[in-house]
């Protein structure tokens, strides 16, 4: 009788007993219930699983995303600064002999062609330059050449076969910006050379950190797409040219889970963009407990992109508002093969790991409370005796 009213006392304390977290019982019994009315899906990680959500994962490309992009100079934006050159064939000159230092070569008459240099034309806000004789040119948006034949289109008749020159000079308002950890923020201008991701980078004096853990991420317009510093460097597709207005910002290890429960330690842990398995991820936190953990018992808590999920596991989930599934992986580590399953997971950005107590321990948590609770009592009561 005594040794059963323990046992319920046991029983029942476990039950009020504080703890890191909800047991693997506790979980299991939550997968059918709703969560804001998003229901939870519970899913066993198998070999299978892992190699499903490893197929149909999002990977960031620069070239896909953002495209090559054109050399600055092959078209002309607000703010460029132009160098204009008009010919003109002898003898009668519309611009004038002042100033003709350039030379095509002889005519059939033998005289001599000449060219005369306008003062450098701004693109103004409204995307035009002022050509003396023939009024404002659209420039914004097309190329050096394209305004060349413009030019030379509406002086035939005023000038004596005129030809036109038309390069750019001055990209005041071409500039990318590179921030993050870089040794030197700063606006980087933009050349005809047509200056890529790793030239930019160079520009600004390289990154501050191990190039293995740093992030590139690439804002143009209303889309940010993010890759590995390393892939840039091994992939050359993703070296892509950089545009007007680009900002580029190296991020030193921008990832990052939250572990906590029955483990070695409890914390957020930054990981690196190349990526980090599950393997890796309990390497980082010191591995389980071998006093509370449960081995059955551990757990991935993750929003997950609906289409990584299969079909069956998809059915009936309710997305969050911003169009995932609550998910939570299951990972049985007692069985020998979940250590090479372990070493494909993928950890995402803003996982939580979690570990549950094993049942035995919430039992020895609470004979211990009761030990240090009566055992000083007794002490006291012999010692009266």
């Amino acid at each position: 009788m005594a040794g059963a009213a323990c046992l319920t006392m046991a029983l029942s304390g476990c039950a009020i007993m504080s703890a890191s977290g909800p047991s693997a019982r506790g979980i299991r019994a939550e997968r059918d219930q709703t969560v804001d009315e998003a229901q939870i899906k519970l899913v066993d990680v198998t070999d299978a699983i892992t190699r499903h959500l490893l197929a149909n994962a999002h990977h960031a490309s620069f070239a896909e995303d953002l495209g090559e992009g054109r050399p600055i100079g092959s078209v002309i934006g607000q703010g460029d600064v132009l160098d204009i050159a008009i010919w003109e064939a002898p003898p009668a000159t519309l611009f004038g002999s002042s100033g003709s230092d350039l030379r095509l070569g002889s005519t059939s008459s033998g005289s001599l062609a000449r060219g005369s240099s306008l003062p450098e034309q701004m693109v103004d806000s409204d995307g035009m330059i002022a050509i003396p004789f023939i009024g404002r040119v659209q420039a914004a948006g097309r190329t050096p050449q394209d305004i060349a034949r413009t030019i030379t289109s509406r002086l035939a008749g005023m000038a004596h076969q005129p030809q036109a020159i038309v390069r750019l000079s001055r990209n005041a308002a071409a500039n990318v910006t590179v921030v993050g950890e870089v040794a030197n923020s700063a606006r980087v201008p933009l050349t005809s050379r047509g200056e890529r991701v790793l030239d930019i980078l160079a520009t600004a004096g390289g990154v501050r950190q191990p190039v293995g853990k740093m992030t590139v991420q690439i804002t143009r317009g209303m889309k940010t797409t993010a890759l590995p510093l390393d892939t840039v460097i091994r992939d050359p597709r993703q070296n892509v040219r950089l545009e007007p207005d680009d900002v580029m910002t190296l991020l030193y290890q921008p990832y990052s889970f939250t572990a906590l429960g029955a483990i070695g330690k409890n914390d957020e842990l930054p990981f690196e963009a190349t990526g980090l398995t599950l393997a890796q991820a309990l390497g980082r936190i010191s591995g389980l407990q071998d006093s509370r953990a449960d081995v059955k018992g551990v757990f991935i808590f993750r929003f997950e992109d609906p289409a990584a999920l299969d079909p069956a596991t998809r059915e009936g989930a309710r997305l969050t508002p911003e169009g995932k599934v609550p998910v939570i992986y299951r990972i049985n580590m007692k069985d020998p093969s979940s250590f090479f399953i372990a070493q494909s997971f993928p950890i995402r950005n803003r996982d939580v790991l979690y570990v549950s107590n094993a049942p035995l321990a919430d039992i020895q948590k609470f004979v211990n409370v009761i030990y240090s609770t009566f055992l000083p009592a007794a002490t006291t009561a012999t010692a009266f005796r």
